[in-house]
């Protein structure tokens, strides 16, 4: 019974991974906030958690994607800062919404096609892209400012029926991300490729008819769009565009992949650890918040959270 429940709280079944644990954690973790302080449960606090968890967990979503497949995207901040800025051009919202999400296709078919084609690795081809992008942007806007649309100013701050738009945003994300991954036969794909990379068989999958490298150019397709997507609302929250607002969101998604129990590696991983993950971080962003302790050293904490969590993974299968 011990082994067996140690393997379910390390996610030893399935291609699930770990989920329980940090779900376990979240939990333990909201009830030691509402004993520490008494303004975490105020109706103004949980909304402000919702507000800070829908962005990461948006773009976690994405990179859930590209991570089962055994790759890495870390240009999606910029590309949130370069949705802003676009958002911001004083346009029309028909024309400038339509493309900042155009520009995040070709963002994700270039880094797709870059890793698949060129045989370059994930993390030097989005690193690359990041600061592409990260120039790209500041020149584009180099200071916070600009006037967005307003179907994107309503769509995140409004409430229809009482119900915070926020909410919204994430059924509607963790239900498409949802119909992706499990419901078509992508989704069932992308398991396949990671799981012959992780095992040191990259053709596995290749060799059962599955088209590998479309299938890869797809998932980072959908990165860039789920980070276009996160510029969006952070958009909306601050009502103007910023240069700067997606600085630390890649390590913010890669950590939440990762503590939602999604190998590195590829092959394992699941939806609902990553919303999980991306909750444990906005937990403790919060409670850090609360405690008055200083944002530079809640990056070095949470730094270190992915450093141990990629540690407790297995070596053998890690292929970054």
């Amino acid at each position: 019974m011990n082994r067996g429940l140690l393997r379910l709280l390390t996610g030893g079944y399935g291609r699930q991974g770990l989920w329980l644990a940090p779900l376990i954690v979240t939990l333990l973790l909201a009830g030691f906030l509402t004993v520490r302080t008494p303004d975490f449960l105020r109706t103004e606090n949980l909304l402000n958690v919702v507000a800070q968890v829908l962005p990461i967990m948006i773009t976690a979503i994405g990179q859930t994607f590209v991570v089962i497949a055994g790759g890495l995207d870390l240009s999606v901040g910029s590309l949130i800062s370069f949705t802003t800025a676009v958002l911001a051009m004083d346009g029309p919202g028909y024309i400038l919404i339509p493309a900042a999400f155009a520009f995040a296709v070709l963002v994700g078919l270039t880094n797709g096609l870059v890793v698949t084609r060129f045989n370059v690795h994930p993390i030097i081809a989005t690193l690359a892209m990041q600061y592409i992008l990260l120039g790209a942007v500041r020149l584009l806007r180099p200071v916070a400012g600009g006037t967005l649309p307003d179907i994107v100013l309503e769509s995140v701050n409004g409430a229809p029926f009482g119900i915070p738009m926020a909410l919204i945003w994430a059924v509607v994300a963790i239900a498409t991300a949802w119909k992706l991954l499990y419901g078509t036969r992508f989704g069932l794909h992308l398991f396949a490729i990671g799981g012959g990379t992780a095992s040191g068989n990259e053709q596995a999958a290749r060799n059962f008819g599955v088209s590998d490298k479309r299938t890869m150019v797809l998932a980072y397709v959908i990165s860039s769009c789920f980070a276009a997507l996160a510029g969006v609302y952070l958009a909306g929250r601050i009502s103007s565009g910023d240069p700067n607002v997606g600085l630390g969101f890649e390590l913010d998604a890669i950590t939440a992949v990762a503590i939602g129990g999604t190998q590195l590696s590829g092959g394992i991983g699941s939806l609902p650890g990553t919303v999980i993950g991306a909750l444990v971080l906005a937990l403790l962003s919060n409670g850090m918040n609360l405690t008055n302790i200083s944002p530079f050293i809640q990056t070095a904490i949470k730094g270190a959270i992915l450093m141990a969590v990629v540690g407790l993974q297995s070596r053998k299968k890690m292929g970054l």
